[in-house]
């Protein structure tokens, strides 16, 4: 399809066209104009963001890191006390609190302060 032809399309004159070309071409252009172009061209705009990984692996490896680091500072306490815990215990607490982590998940799981 030419410029002129896109314009004709879009109810524009070619060098808007030609600057919407452009603007996609640098990666400046607005989701409103691509929007206005798709559907020039009898076409839909679809806009997702796509995790590189499974979301359901980010979310239980987040989950996973806020409990090692809940238990950690109750393992350190622990030791103070000389009141340590078998490895076997500690893995299994971690899981039931990931798994509870899980269970709750929402916006805490992603707050940066944990």
């Amino acid at each position: 399809m030419t410029t002129a032809q896109m314009a004709k399309r879009l109810g524009v004159v070619q060098s808007r066209a030609v600057a919407i070309e452009q603007a996609e071409t640098k990666g400046s252009i607005t989701l409103n104009t691509l929007e206005k172009a798709a559907n020039a061209l009898d076409c839909r705009l679809v806009y997702a963001l796509v995790p590189r990984e499974p979301l359901e692996k980010l979310v239980t490896e987040r989950a996973e890191r806020l409990a090692r680091k809940r238990l950690e500072s109750t393992r350190h306490s622990m030791a103070l006390e000389a009141q340590g815990v078998e490895t076997a215990d500690e893995e299994e607490q971690l899981k039931r609190m990931i798994q509870s982590i899980l269970d709750k998940a929402g916006s805490e799981l992603w707050k940066e302060d944990e």
